[in-house]
């Protein structure tokens, strides 16, 4: 039982908003929470509540108008009960703000001194109203496009920076523990290239949690880790990011190792390879960084998308996800999370990332196991990070991914 950790956690809102950094720095055992597969076979009952000090519902949307957040199409009806239930157990329940699809107005909602006014108002007023105990904004990304129809300015970081700074100065904001889901690399500055200066971040954001994932995908030149620990020992041209390397640009850039809490994933992507890719010689050895075949993109497990409008009027396909039980369903692994009879696999050192490929359908897994996640909160642990939180809760199977990072971290 971990929920000892959340008490320092909740007194956060006691400790002054000036200097978050001076505040506990309790780890952050963490996980999103999305709505949406709460009527979908992951209900709030599910929820290991005893083994997470803190849980991220998913997501309150912005909106084209500053005054509002939306929670439509995250079962916002069940947010008062989470946030009840979260408290119960001694768990701080915060909200997640943006998201892929989510964050399409964000940077209109900060990019003058009347919006940010209004905006903090805004997700002041949300949090107290649902009694939350912090906020992440998940801006997916400042000055950088993300699912293709955000709003989007060259001074969205330095906005963001403003907007943060005065929700601090809010009576409401500055009890509220702040974060933020942030890619691998940070903030990109008015010339469109990642910050070199984001210290300002760390006077106002409790911590920062990287999301290591969706790394390589449907999108890449070739079958790669999803969410790679490591990337240095790569090829340059293998290198598109990891933890190794995220952290070492925010650090760098001005964010204190121990305001960095580490993104995992309880999933994987798939990609449909011909078997003379998939293997590099007769034994039937999986091939690294093989080629596939990106115009058969194949369906995941049931959760999965099966293609649709992205929000932004495109039709997308499939998006060929498969969360560790679900790869466990289709018979990639088994109930011990093991590769199956008959499914080919490889364990890369470098990126601590394992792959599964079964011949017959042509399809390969690049995702996380216990293995994986161990690697992972050793990393955390070695470095000094804040912590970890998995996207997402409902996608682990009976607690073996979060046990082993927890084991593996001391927490």
């Amino acid at each position: 039982m971990l929920s000892f950790f959340a008490v320092p956690l909740l007194a956060l809102s006691a400790v002054s908003a000036s200097t978050p950094a001076a505040r506990s720095i309790s780890p952050v055992i963490g996980t999103w929470y999305a709505g949406w597969h709460a009527t979908e076979g992951f209900p709030l009952s599910s929820i290991s509540w005893g083994k997470y000090n803190t849980l991220y519902y998913s997501f309150a949307t912005t909106t084209p108008s500053v005054g509002s957040l939306s929670l439509d199409g995250s079962n916002g009806e069940l947010l008062p009960q989470f946030v009840s239930d979260a408290h119960a157990h001694g768990v701080a329940a915060h909200i997640a703000i943006g998201g892929w699809t989510g964050g399409r107005w964000f940077s209109s909602n900060v990019a003058t001194q009347e919006n940010r006014t209004a905006f903090v108002k805004t997700v002041t007023d949300f949090a107290h109203k649902y009694n939350l105990d912090g906020l992440q904004i998940d801006w997916e990304y400042p000055n950088r496009q993300g699912v293709g129809c955000n709003t989007i300015s060259a001074d969205d970081t330095a906005n963001l920076l403003e907007f943060l700074q005065e929700l601090r100065q809010n009576s409401v904001g500055k009890s509220l523990t702040l974060s933020a889901a942030v890619s691998v690399t940070p903030f990109r500055d008015a010339s469109g290239k990642p910050s070199t200066d984001v210290s300002g971040f760390a006077k106002v954001f409790d911590y920062i949690t990287i999301m290591n994932y969706d790394v390589w995908g449907s999108w890449s030149s070739g079958v790669g880790p999803n969410a790679p620990l490591n990337d240095t020992c790569a090829s340059s041209a293998n290198q598109q990011g990891s933890a190794v390397s995220a952290v070492k640009a925010w650090t760098e850039a001005g964010i204190p190792v121990n305001q960095i809490v580490l993104g995992v994933a309880s999933y994987g992507h798939s990609f449909s390879v011909a078997p003379p890719h998939a293997f590099k010689s007769d034994k039937k050895t999986l091939a690294v960084y093989p080629a596939f075949n990106a115009s058969n993109q194949p369906l995941g497990d049931v959760w999965d998308n099966v293609g649709g409008d992205d929000g932004c009027g495109v039709y997308q396909g499939p998006g060929g996800t498969f969360r560790f039980w679900g790869l466990m369903d289709e018979g990639f692994l088994t109930k011990e999370g093991i590769p199956a009879h008959g499914i080919h696999h490889r364990y890369d050192d470098c990126s601590q990332t394992p792959y599964v490929y079964n011949e017959t359908s042509h399809v390969m897994v690049s995702f996380d196991n216990t293995k994986s996640f161990a690697a992972k909160g050793h990393y955390i642990k070695k470095t000094g990070l804040r912590g970890f939180t998995m996207w997402e809760a409902g996608g682990d199977y009976n607690d073996m991914l979060l046990e082993s990072i927890t084991k593996a971290t001391g927490y």
